[in-house]
Parts: structure tokens; C-alpha cells; sequence
């Protein structure tokens, strides 16, 4: 089972220059506690922009590139959208955690999103796909901290496909 985890800017920005726009240290907690154990499928630039295996997860790297090579037994390479299918069919839940294209590319195969939407907007190059209310029901709800280390206001919703 996919699902995905992102946060999203109020213009659904989700980065620029291959870096996240803002810190929001409750929401990489958030992330932390949510994906540790997991697998989390990725990009290329996701993951070199990560700089670091995360640890205690598997690493699923989707990219075309097939002579990328990770020297990391908890980094899995793949070159072909067909080779996630033990992924997507699983009943174990993974995470696509970026970026753009690949969450465009695996939207139709995920039937969760965890979203922080933070009630900004930002000047970004990459943007997360629009949800579909048709698609997608909103379960649960629950409002950030907002402090001197978390600045902006955001909001941590759970979709599920409906």
C-alpha cells in the first residue's frame, strides 16, 4: 500500500532549488516518527537531497538512472515504474516522500496522504499535485505548533482515497 507525505505550501509549493523552502522542526518530527521502520520511495534528487541514508528506514530510489549506485543495504535502486508493484500491492504501508514527478507518477497508486498544509505561500520550482475532492475524503485533522522554532501556520491533515 502507498501513501504519501508531503508538506505543501498554500500554493501547493513544495520546494525550490532541490531544498525545502521552510523549517519546520514538529513537522520533520512528525515525519520522523511517521516513516520510521518504513520503506519511503523517492527520486534521485530527493534522495541525494536528503544527504544522508535516513536511518532505520529502507530506501526505494526510482530513477533512470541505472548506473546510480549506493553502496547501502538500505538502499534499493529501481529503473522501472513496474518493479514497485510489490510496493504498491503490498499490505505493508510505504511512503513516496518525493519528489514532484514522482509523486505525480504514483498519485494514482497511493491510497493515503499524510499533507501538512502550511497556510503560506511561497516562491518555489516544484509543486505537489492538486487533491481532488472527489478522490479524496480529509479523516483526520490536527493544528501545528506555531512557536519561535515552528513560525508559520499549518495544519497536519490525513486523507484517505475515497
Amino acid at each position: 500500500m502507498l501513501s504519501m507525505i508531503v508538506a505543501v505550501a498554500k500554493n501547493n509549493v513544495i520546494g525550490k532549488d532541490n531544498k525545502l523552502i521552510w523549517h519546520l522542526p514538529e513537522d520533520l518530527k512528525r515525519f520522523k516518527n511517521i516513516t520510521t521502520g518504513k520503506k519511503i520511495i523517492m527520486g534521485r534528487k530527493t534522495f541525494e537531497s536528503l544527504g544522508r541514508v535516513l536511518p532505520n528506514r529502507k530506501h526505494i530510489i526510482l530513477c533512470n538512472d541505472v548506473e546510480m549506485n549506493v553502496d547501502n543495504e538500505n538502499v534499493e535502486i529501481l529503473d522501472d515504474l513496474k518493479l514497485l508493484d510489490k510496493y504498491i500491492e503490498s499490505d505493508e504501508e510505504c511512503f513516496v516522500i518525493g519528489g514532484a514527478t514522482i509523486y505525480k507518477l504514483l498519485m494514482p497508486f497511493s491510497n493515503k496522504l499524510y499533507i501538512t498544509h502550511i497556510n503560506q505561500e511561497f516562491e518555489g520550482d516544484v509543486y505537489f499535485p492538486e487533491i481532488d475532492d472527489n478522490e479524496w475524503s480529509a479523516i483526520e485533522k490536527e493544528k501545528g505548533l506555531t512557536n519561535e522554532e515552528n513560525p508559520y501556520d499549518y495544519e497536519y491533515v490525513t486523507y484517505i482515497r475515497k
